[in-house]
């Protein structure tokens, strides 16, 4: 189908707003771009109203990390989600997310604690992947504190879904069991050859370049592509996984990378549930305010993460 008429209209916005690609500037401008296209242009009325937030800090894998506690409105006990935001582990912050980790605390009825893992390039992998599976490990270990019972769980979007990926790998191998991860459209394959990244590869708002540009940055010299810290679809056994939403989205260059994982754990007896979103693109899970079918597509996969998560 095409591009849904209302996200249509926000990438023409965004071509016509005269904003150099990321790809062409540094890491810092990056960030600051990101943050002004998101929190910079939210305002009060659309922030995603939840039962109450409180800043603390968690242990990473070298030092202390920011992160954000959200409550649901209601009475618990709730079951916990731990949650990476996205941004090709170069830009994006808890500010960025703010409201991704507010619909996933409204729609799934969870508490969620939102981790502001270190950034390369001035942190380089496996800097993300270490600060994601030592912060979910201290929140596992102290999980009375946040939603009240043993229930937890990972979610992210993008890289933030590729560090979901691996902490849910990581604490599984470990012995911690797991509710289930929630995994928005995840970059799991560093170098795979996919369909829908050259289909997709210019005009859907991440573009190829782009995504070189973050891998550039994150991965820097490093070899091995089929780490499974760098890209989890390759672990060498995928049994044993909690349960998993995957959502993908029609005109996104990671759409076929996400399906893929999904139909690996599948293969691997684990339970998947796998939805694409035709018309939507990468970072639909902001686009509420501006997109109808976006916002369906975050209430519903939101709901479905519930569901795993209560019954």
């Amino acid at each position: 189908m095409p591009v849904d008429p209302h996200t249509a209209a926000l990438l023409t916005v965004l071509e016509q707003s005269g904003m150099p690609p990321m790809y062409e500037g540094t890491p810092d401008v990056g960030r600051a771009q990101y943050l002004a296209l998101t929190a910079g242009v939210r305002t009060p009325e659309q922030v995603v109203p939840v039962g109450s937030t409180e800043e603390l800090t968690v242990p990473g894998a070298e030092g202390d990390l920011r992160a954000r506690v959200y409550r649901p409105e209601g009475e618990g006990p709730f079951p916990t989600v731990v949650f990476f935001h996205g941004g090709g582990w170069v830009i994006g912050d808890l500010d960025t997310h703010d409201n991704m980790a507010r619909h996933v605390c409204r729609g799934s009825r969870a508490v969620v604690v939102a981790v502001d893992y270190r950034l390369a390039p001035e942190h380089p992998f496996p800097a993300a992947a270490d600060d994601a599976v030592a912060s979910a490990r201290w929140i596992a270990q102290h999980v009375d504190r946040f939603g009240g019972d043993d229930r937890i769980a990972v979610a992210g979007d993008s890289a933030g879904g590729n560090l979901a990926a691996v902490v849910a790998q990581a604490l599984t191998a470990e012995g911690t069991r797991l509710a289930g991860q929630f995994l928005i459209y995840p970059a799991v394959d560093a170098m795979g050859e996919y369909p829908s990244r050259v289909q997709n590869a210019r005009g859907y708002f991440l573009e190829q370049p782009t995504m070189d540009w973050f891998y550039g940055h994150y991965v820097g010299a490093f070899e091995d592509a089929e780490d499974p810290r760098l890209s989890p679809l390759h672990a060498a056994d995928l049994s044993g996984l909690p349960p998993a939403v995957v959502v993908t989205a029609e005109f996104d260059p990671l759409r076929d990378e996400g399906e893929a994982y999904g139909q690996a754990l599948r293969a691997a007896g684990v339970e998947a549930s796998v939805t694409r979103y035709d018309g939507l693109i990468h970072g639909f899970f902001d686009m509420g305010t501006a997109s109808p079918a976006a916002q369906t597509a975050i209430d519903e996969s939101s709901a479905r993460f519930g569901e795993l998560l209560h019954r």
